[in-house]
């Protein structure tokens, strides 16, 4: 590995497997947005076995912020279903590692903190519809920007199961206002990655009090004519974990999402039980 650490625009041209090495051997860490076009990203959630059917019902009862996109058995590190050559503990750009609720570090690499107890749940991330957005020349300001897209902890309460509870975690992008009827016709195609916005206009309506303000993420500029557009985001169970306040949570860092083999338009829900 070398000490030098890339840039998103060294990535774009590059095929899904070199980009996945450049992630795996640690020398690109930041956000994924606008990679692997085409291909499904995922959040990441990883708990204890014990935690494990608790969250499972809580990500059935949410299926808007928490798509299942799979899970993997106890212990391993891999959830077939998402790609033979996908490895929890290091394809994900950054991680975190919560104490108790509390965010002890970041790391790049899990090896050191995967044991033989842990299941991991790959949830379904809105990078999948911007890709769609885009290709319908919709901008996505965050990715023209190079930055994380900005999230909030909205009052839109979630169904609780065990200790997960609280609030949707929503995402924002600024988009024409003539184009809304678009933005919830191409979403709504991709219940994997949230589906359709769940909130336009005034961000008040929601518990949101400054766009400026993000709770994730990096604050976007407006041009004339958008609106602020929101979409339940795959953060929200990071959110009821941390709550939670389990002895050991990994999640992926927001933004930096892991990046799977499974093409984004067939992908499809997790079903309980399925391999």
């Amino acid at each position: 590995m070398t000490s030098e650490r890339a840039q998103l625009p060294d990535l774009f041209d590059m095929d899904l497997s070199a980009q996945r090495r450049m992630i795996r051997d640690g020398r690109y860490n930041g956000h994924t947005a606008g990679l692997a076009k085409g291909n499904l990203q995922c959040n990441l959630a990883i708990l204890p076995a014990g935690l494990a059917d608790d969250f499972h019902t809580y990500c059935r009862l949410n299926p808007k912020p928490c798509p299942l996109a799979g899970v993997s058995r106890i212990g391993e590190p891999a959830i077939a279903r998402l790609g033979a050559d996908v490895d929890i503990r290091v394809d994900a750009a950054r991680y975190n590692i919560y104490r108790h609720g509390v965010l002890e570090q970041q790391v790049n690499d899990l090896h050191a903190f995967w044991r033989d107890d842990l299941v991991a749940f790959a949830i379904g991330c809105s990078f999948t519809f911007e890709n769609a957005l885009r290709k319908a020349g919709i901008a996505m300001r965050h990715i023209d920007s190079n930055v994380t897209v900005p999230m909030f902890l909205s009052s839109i309460e979630t169904a609780p199961c065990g200790p997960f509870k609280g609030g949707m975690v929503v995402s924002m992008r600024p988009i024409a206002e003539n184009r809304i009827g678009e933005v919830y016709d191409i979403c709504g195609k991709f219940p994997l990655a949230h589906g359709a916005p769940v909130h336009v206009g005034d961000p008040a309506e929601i518990g949101i009090s400054d766009l400026n303000a993000p709770d994730w993420g990096e604050a976007v500029a407006f041009g004339p004519g958008e609106v602020p557009v929101f979409w339940a985001c795959g953060v929200t169970p990071q959110a009821a974990i941390m709550r939670s306040k389990p002895p050991l949570s990994i999640t992926h860092a927001p933004g930096a999402m892991l990046i799977t083999d499974v093409s984004e338009t067939t992908a499809p829900l997790y079903a309980y039980n399925d391999n």
